[in-house]
This record gives structure tokens, sequence and C-alpha cells, in this order.
């Protein structure tokens, strides 16, 4: 991040640009610090980060260096986040830690980026990295410790995740990494094909931590990877308190956490209905739309059956 008079800072749509870039582009803004957002995922984009990834990365990391490369010359610093832990006492993906050196070995004629290690779980360490990026553009101290403390205040304020029962028969948890939930390309409209199924969507960010460590604490250890915990405690939660009819998992193909998360949860949930979605660069919106008809389909009988039931019983 040396060496260099940022004009423009450039932020992909991928990965943990979903939780946090409210917080940044308001750090920016505070600044008065240009910044140029790279397109919703596309196919172009897709195909771009297929061409320049490694073969065996996970969809999203391979999605993120389409939206690096979409970046490369409209701007002077691109923010490629090297993130090492996001909670005391986990861990995070290994690839969110070498992202810069898949980033820089990936694409070619590649603008600055940023590769200072980001400790999401440490206040002061995350005012360093950002403290970087503004004195890159010349800002006082004080004007950048100013604008640090006021966008922590606004992310804070801001609604997270998606609860949307109202008006519909059904709900349902969406789980899944947040960037899998999201990018509405990656997931082919998963939302917005529920809703047209008439079910709701809930998912983990609408969960109470307290109620995410309550659902795991019996387990022998403790899940240590920070998206595990959220993704399978949530799961678990609101389907031991029928708080939702069923729950479809996003897992992205390669993703070895999603694989544990899936195993685990079906352990916990036992005969709780959840579909599980495989997605990868082949997947396909026919099995996409067939999988989860038939599974709405299946929750909509049971929940008749059960409704029968409990009015003749």
């Amino acid at each position: 991040m040396l060496g260099v008079m940022i004009l423009i800072v450039g932020l992909p749509k991928g990965l943990y640009y979903y939780k946090y870039h409210k917080f940044i582009e308001k750090f920016l803004d505070n600044l008065h610090i240009s910044y140029l957002t790279s397109p919703n995922t596309n196919k172009n984009i897709l195909n771009e980060g297929i061409r320049t990834c490694v073969d065996e990365a996970c969809l999203p990391i391979k999605i993120f260096h389409g939206h690096v490369s979409y970046l490369r010359d409209k701007c002077d610093l691109i923010l490629t986040p090297r993130i090492m832990k996001a909670s005391d006492g986990e861990y995070i993906c290994p690839k969110f830690c070498g992202l810069p050196e898949m980033i820089i070995n990936s694409i070619p004629e590649l603008t600055t980026i940023t590769s200072s290690p980001l400790y999401l779980n440490d206040k002061k360490k995350i005012y360093k990295w950002c403290e970087k990026v503004g004195k890159l553009a010349g800002k006082t101290p004080s004007l950048i410790k100013e604008s640090f403390e006021d966008a922590l205040k606004y992310h804070a304020n801001e609604k997270q995740g998606l609860d949307d029962e109202k008006g519909f028969s059904l709900k349902i948890a969406l789980l899944g990494h947040l960037y899998t939930v999201y990018d509405n390309h990656l997931n082919m409209d998963v939302i917005n094909k529920l809703h047209a199924l008439d079910a709701g969507v809930i998912t983990e960010e609408c969960v109470k931590m307290i109620h995410i460590k309550s659902a795991i604490e019996n387990l022998v250890k403790k899940p240590f990877w920070s998206n595990m915990i959220g993704t399978l405690g949530s799961g678990v939660h609101l389907a031991q308190n029928n708080l939702v009819d069923g729950i479809v998992f996003l897992s992205s193909f390669q993703c070895g956490i999603d694989s544990v998360s899936i195993d685990i949860m079906k352990d916990m949930i036992e005969d709780f209905p959840m579909l599980v979605l495989k997605l990868d660069e082949h997947s396909g919106q026919a099995g996409m739309d067939t999988r989860l008809e038939a599974f709405i389909d299946m929750l909509k009988r049971r929940k008749l059956i059960d409704l029968d039931i409990s009015t003749h019983g």
C-alpha cells in the first residue's frame, strides 16, 4: 500500500463486501475519497474470475478475482483485504489470509492493492488498516480518526440480514456464507425464486449471538471456524425451535467448512427438512428451479398434513 497517491479506490463486490461495504463507503465518504464499486456479479465477471483464478479455488474466490480484474485499470488502489481473524478464539478460511498473493499472481497489469493484515476482532487494528488508506490520500490523522469512528457507528446502526416472513405461507432459513446468500448471480437469484414460491426468507444475521452459541454449546468440541459457528448455530436454533418451515443451505463446491457444517447440522436437526444446493461455475438454472420447487412443494404438503392432524387429532 506504499508509494502511490490514491485518487480513486476500487471496491470489488465480492466476499466480505456484503457485510462491510457500508462501513468502508461511509469511511471513504467522510474523507472525501472517490471510490468505484464493481458491478453486480454477471457472466463476464464470472468468466474472467474463472480464467484468472486457480482451478482449485471455490466459486466465491473466483468471482472475487473477476471483480478485481474489472477494476484493475479503473482506479489507483483496490481493496483486497487480507482478513486474518473475524472473532476472538476463532479462525477464518486460509484463502482470505492469502488473498492478496492469489490476486497478484493471477491478474496481470494490476494496479496497487491492499495487502496489510486485517483483524476484524480488534478495533485498534481495524483503525490501523483504515489509517493507511487515509494517509495514502493525504488526509490528516485527526480527520481519519473522526471518519473512522463515525463509520463504525454508522455500520453498527445499520440493519443486518434479511427477515421477510410477512405475506408468505412458508418461512425458510437461507444459510451459507454471506457472499453466497447475497450474490444473486452466484446463487442464481435464490431469494427471489423463494419469494415466487410463496416462501419468505430469514438469514443468520437475524439470529442473536446468544442463541447461536447456545445451540452449539453441547457439541463435543467448539467449532473454530467463524463462518461455521454463525451458520451452524443459527440453523440449529431456528430448526430446533420450529421458527422456520425448512432450511436451504447454499454450499460452495470445494468449501471444506461447508462440508463439515452440513454434516453436523444434519445430525443435530435430525429429520427437520433441509435442502443443500451445491454451487459452482457449472450450476444450472433448471436444476436449481426443479429442486427448489420440489422442496417447497414438500414443505407445503407437510404443513397441510400437520394442520390436519392438529385439527382432527
